[in-house]
């Protein structure tokens, strides 16, 4: 029989007094990460509904002026009288922090919204939010301001429909920014809708001239979300690997799939959440893959071809895995629910997978001879690179300091003040040397094209001698050595020529980042310099474009006699002098330069896989699809 859910289900623990005073003790920060968990925590209700079995469609609009509508076909927010607080549910759920159904157990068993603030915060660093009730064949409506009723619950009319609408625009006073990404959106969105097989997720943009919309619905859940991390891999056995269950009260789903390149692709995830910084449940997982894989190598005649017992690094090698629990109390590291805190979940899970693993690998004895292969072999590498690192660190090109010969370091000690700029060649290089403000910044000239380490293991990425002096500059290291509190500059700016080869280096460099030094991109220390395409001189002044559009209006504002104007097409950043390097290109002050954030990391691995890996037919098809996109290729 089917639990009521009304307002006698709604508890009250707290007011709503600290939230717009400090919002980043709610949603992380009010940057563009805070930002978009507003929509997160109101999308994570409507999946609560789906999770309870009583939700099976979930609609987010983007309107103009970043006005956000989630719209769910769920039972609708109880409206009727709450029996100690004399007003709406609806209301108390809207105003209230720490007022939900999540803390009443006949209502959801299990929640992502699990921390009960979701709704009322969102409200709460809003300038304006609505909620519509379908219920009971009325829509019942409530406005709020800043967080405030602008009147009781009101009824608008009739309706078939029931669910639950919440429209609302983000407080500027509040945000940093209130322009929202569609695509850190999408990924969010596509992740759920593969967690929650059946669910149909919509996300459209009404703030273009011509809305788009992107639909997301999974039926094959966790198998087909690791198919479509592989999708233009090589994998090593055809089927996922799939199990799930439920133990000590904690549901547990994971799929996985090896692929023959030498990068992990992991998510995780609690009650919906993906938990980037992992928790106990990842650590409970991992052990036991690394644990099982052991056991199976010792009766294998693979023992005999390595000395060392497999690491963990080397049997996720090539990996693509996504696990998710379902835990009915969990305790995450913060309200943005980064990290899962419960110590027993760690063993359940590892207990789990250590059955599952084992069933599976009896029955399947042809995927794990494939996969004990692959991880022989990244354990051969991973030696390989450990000697290669001591040699590196014996390199006549290293000088007492450990920094490579050919780098103009700044004078500057505190990391967070420093900037790094990546040069093509040597001759711009020594422009930016002479240009560059040597208190705050540094400059690495690079000679040659780099390897592209798509195609390859660590060893050989950590003896290239063009990615040698990257490494030792920048101060992680990289592999098990890897440590971004070391990172020596906040700004690492790679600066090539505006041509088809330093758009080349350009995605060389990107490419290592991402799979070397993932942390970087995520915390958005990695940038391109935007050097000018054109120099417009004329009557001793000078203008500089950086792209066809602004040369053209230049030269509109000029309205001189275009004979009398020089029109410079710069070709490489070595036609450059120091100064105009600096003021340019360089220059704090004046200067353009492109943040890379890692938005949504399944569509991140895809294009990476796709624009430098193996295979060339995904590649030709990427190509074909977005030429038309092209503006500005040399040819």
């Amino acid at each position: 029989m089917e639990s009521t859910y009304s307002a006698q289900n709604i508890q009250v623990l707290k007011g709503l007094e600290a939230v717009r005073k400090r919002p980043g003790m709610y949603i992380g920060s009010t940057g563009l990460d805070g930002l978009h968990h507003l929509v997160y925590e109101v999308v994570d209700n409507s999946i609560d509904e789906a999770f309870a079995g009583h939700c099976d469609r979930i609609d987010v609009v983007l309107e103009p002026n970043d006005i956000v509508r989630v719209t769910d076909n769920g039972r609708g927010i109880p409206v009727d009288q709450h029996p100690t607080e004399k007003v709406s549910a609806l209301e108390i759920v809207m105003t209230k922090l720490h007022a939900g159904g999540k803390f009443d157990k006949g209502s959801y068993k299990v929640s992502g919204g699990l921390h009960g603030v979701g709704v009322s915060v969102v409200n709460a660093l809003s300038s304006v939010c609505e909620a519509f009730v379908h219920l009971n064949g009325s829509i019942y409506f409530q406005r709020y301001r800043l967080g405030i009723p602008e009147a009781p619950v009101s009824i608008l009319g009739t309706t078939d429909k029931r669910g639950t609408v919440i429209r609302f625009q983000p407080d500027p006073s509040i945000f940093e920014s209130t322009v929202f990404s569609f695509d850190v959106l999408a990924g969010r969105l596509r992740e759920l809708a593969f967690l929650n097989k059946g669910v149909t997720i919509t996300l459209t943009d009404e703030r273009l001239s011509t809305p788009k919309t992107h639909e997301f619905r999974f039926d094959g859940g966790l198998r087909q979300f690791v198919e479509y991390l592989n999708k233009n891999k090589t994998v090593l056995h055809k089927e996922p690997i799939y199990f799930s269950g439920i133990r000590e009260d904690v549901e547990i789903e994971v799929g996985l799939q090896y692929n023959d390149t030498f990068n992990e692709t992991m998510f995780a995830f609690v009650n919906g959440i993906n938990t980037r910084e992992g928790g106990t449940h990842l650590i409970g997982f991992k052990s036991s893959l690394t644990r099982i894989l052991n056991e199976y190598l010792k009766k294998s005649k693979l023992a005999k071809k390595i000395e060392d017992t497999l690491s963990g690094d080397d049997v996720r090698e090539g990996l693509a895995a996504v696990l998710s629990v379902k835990v009915q109390n969990p305790q995450f590291e913060g309200q943005t629910k980064g990290k899962l805190g419960n110590s027993e979940v760690k063993g359940i899970v590892e207990s789990f997978c250590n059955d599952q693993f084992t069933l599976y690998f009896e029955t399947y004895p042809e995927v794990i001879n494939a996969i004990l292969e692959k991880t022989v072999l990244a354990a051969k590498a991973r030696i390989a690179a450990r000697q290669a690192r001591e040699l590196t660190r014996r390199k006549s090109f290293l000088d007492n300091s450990g920094l490579p010969g050919k780098l103009a370091d700044c004078s500057e000690k505190d990391p967070a003040k420093c900037e790094i700029f990546i040069v093509e060649g040597d001759s711009a290089g020594g422009s930016a040397k002479m240009g560059r403000d040597r208190s705050f910044q540094a400059i690495l000239p690079l000679w040659g094209k780099m390897l592209n380490v798509e195609k390859t293991r660590i060893d050989k990425v950590i003896g290239n001698d063009k990615l040698q002096p990257i490494i030792a500059s920048l101060g992680t290291g990289i592999g098990e050595d890897y440590d971004i509190s070391k990172l020596r500059y906040h700004k690492v700016i790679i600066m090539a020529d505006a041509d088809v080869d330093g758009s080349h280096i350009r995605t060389l460099l990107l490419t290592f980042f991402y799979r070397y030094m993932t942390e970087m991109l995520e915390r958005g220390h990695v940038y391109l310099a935007m050097p000018p395409l054109y120099k417009i001189a004329f009557d001793k002044q000078v203008h500089y474009a950086y792209d066809d559009a602004e040369k053209d209006r230049i030269l509109a504002s000029i309205g001189k006699d275009p004979e009398k104007i020089n029109v410079q097409r710069y070709k490489g950043l070595g036609e450059m002098n120091p100064d105009q390097l600096w003021e340019t290109t360089m220059d704090p002050a004046r200067r353009s330069i492109m943040q890379i954030r890692m938005e949504d990391a399944v569509e991140a691995e895809e294009v990476f896989t796709t624009l430098m890996g193996e295979q060339v037919e995904p590649r030709r098809k990427f190509i074909e699809e977005n030429a038309v996109y092209v503006q500005n290729l040399d040819v």
